[in-house]
């Protein structure tokens, strides 16, 4: 039986581990062929390496997405390999510093927003060509529930990702108009190498499990069926809108 992704071309960004490794992975399960990719040639090589083992069809690539040459790179390959592109998951993102907000080095707060707002606003801006020639698109931006109520020590992470709330309503109209839809994804706290000072700090873990509902942190396969949604004919009336994944955490702008 052929999976609701049967014919799609992927691209997934920071997707080999957490998060973007299992959206990678589910997407490729549900019949979509992926393009991997991060910053590490090692890191791009376990994560297909572990993928083609589950018979999935999937290749990689390195792509510093804030890196114009990259970027290009990344849609050029995944075109050469699989014939196109219709879906695109933007999940590249960095918390560079930790403490009190208007302590935020600046060099700190251009990096974030660099790599967590423009290169997700350039990859998409540069999608679109690829994706008209197929007629159709789907995007997704993976955002936070830190987007809805800012976590005070990452401040300016929380920041950037309000701002990819507000690229998605600013984007979809336009992109409609090429028959392209975005969406957001925002995950609550989720167990990854990137919530481990939270999730290795006893009292902070504790803290943070007191605002969850269901009373657990969430895992990255909790988070890629969401996108498999996203990305599918199932979702094919929505477009500028957020799924939030958090396990019943508040969210409200």
């Amino acid at each position: 039986m052929a999976g609701k992704l049967a014919g799609k071309v992927a691209i997934v960004t920071a997707s080999t581990d957490g998060i973007g490794f299992a959206i990678a992975r589910r997407l490729a399960q549900d019949g979509a062929k992926v393009m991997v990719s991060s910053r590490k040639q090692n890191n791009v090589d376990n994560a297909v390496k572990a993928l083609k083992q589950e018979n999935l069809n999937v290749e990689g690539l390195v792509c510093h997405v804030a890196k114009k040459e990259d970027r290009s790179k990344l849609f050029n390959e995944t075109v050469k390999k699989f014939g196109g592109i219709d879906v695109l998951v933007s999940n590249a993102a960095s918390s560079t510093y930790f403490g009190p907000t208007l302590n935020t080095p600046e060099d700190s707060y251009d990096k974030m927003f660099d790599l967590n707002v423009k290169s997700s606003f350039m990859l998409c801006k540069e999608v679109v060509p690829e994706m008209e020639k197929r007629g159709s698109g789907s995007m997704i931006l993976v955002s936070s529930i830190a987007a809805y109520t800012p976590m005070s020590m990452i401040g300016i992470y929380s920041l950037t990702k309000t701002a990819l709330l507000g690229l998605n309503k600013v984007l979809a109209p336009e992109l409609a108009a090429h028959n392209i839809r975005i969406n957001c994804i925002a995950p609550g706290i989720i167990k990854t190498k990137f919530s481990n000072a939270l999730t290795q700090n006893e009292d902070a873990l504790n803290v943070a499990l007191s605002t969850i509902p269901l009373g657990r942190l969430g895992t990255p396969e909790e988070c890629s069926g969401a996108a498999s949604f996203l990305a599918s004919d199932d979702s094919a009336y929505m477009t500028g809108e957020t799924i939030v994944v958090s396990g019943g955490m508040t969210g409200r702008l």
